[in-house]
């Protein structure tokens, strides 16, 4: 048993020594990213207490290891922290939070993506990060955008019309990924 921790010591340490500084920076990004999410999420009576340990440790868990259910299980603590302190504290649901938080899940999950596919020690060009940075940005700004227009239709629609359309979205949305993991899994793709 000592031996073995004795090993993974030794591989840590070579790890550590063979980094490069653009995965190392991609790998800041998430965390800072998940953290920052954490902050907004979550109400402030746990985040200014000793307990944010707990949600801080979740959120700074897939910068140390991006590839499986990391990030997916830290976007499930941050939204139930939402939750939590939109219900149960009763802070008011404010546009600039929702925004925030999608903003920061969403560049902490591209960035895991990211560098779950980035080797460690790999020599990476700074334009690669940066395309990428770029197209998230994109992909930030129209999300913020649409979530704008729809909070702006559900006070003018309201009731019923609001509910078909939601629930619409939401099937055409499941089709839509049902459709491409179907075709990911066919033959010669």
């Amino acid at each position: 048993m000592l031996d073995g921790i004795t090993r993974r010591i030794t591989r840590a340490q070579v790890a550590i020594a063979r980094a490069t500084l653009i995965p190392l920076l991609v790998k800041v990004g998430i965390a800072l990213s998940f953290v920052a999410a954490v902050v907004v999420a979550w109400p402030q009576a746990v985040v200014q207490s000793q307990y944010a340990l707990v949600p801080m440790a979740v959120a700074i868990y897939p910068a140390f290891a991006p590839r499986g259910r990391g990030p997916t299980f830290v976007v499930l603590t941050v939204v139930g922290g939402w939750v939590a302190d939109t219900s149960y504290y009763d802070d008011p649901v404010q546009l600039w939070r929702v925004i925030a938080i999608g903003t920061l899940l969403y560049l902490g999950h591209t960035l895991a993506a990211l560098a779950a596919v980035l080797p460690f020690d790999g020599v990476v060009n700074l334009d690669v990060v940066l395309r990428w940075m770029t197209r998230a940005g994109i992909v930030v700004l129209i999300s913020a955008v649409l979530t704008v227009i729809t909070l702006g239709l559900a006070g003018v629609l309201g009731g019923g019309a609001f509910v078909v359309a939601t629930v619409a979205g939401l099937a055409a949305a499941v089709g839509a990924t049902l459709l491409l993991a179907r075709l990911l899994r066919r033959p010669g793709h």
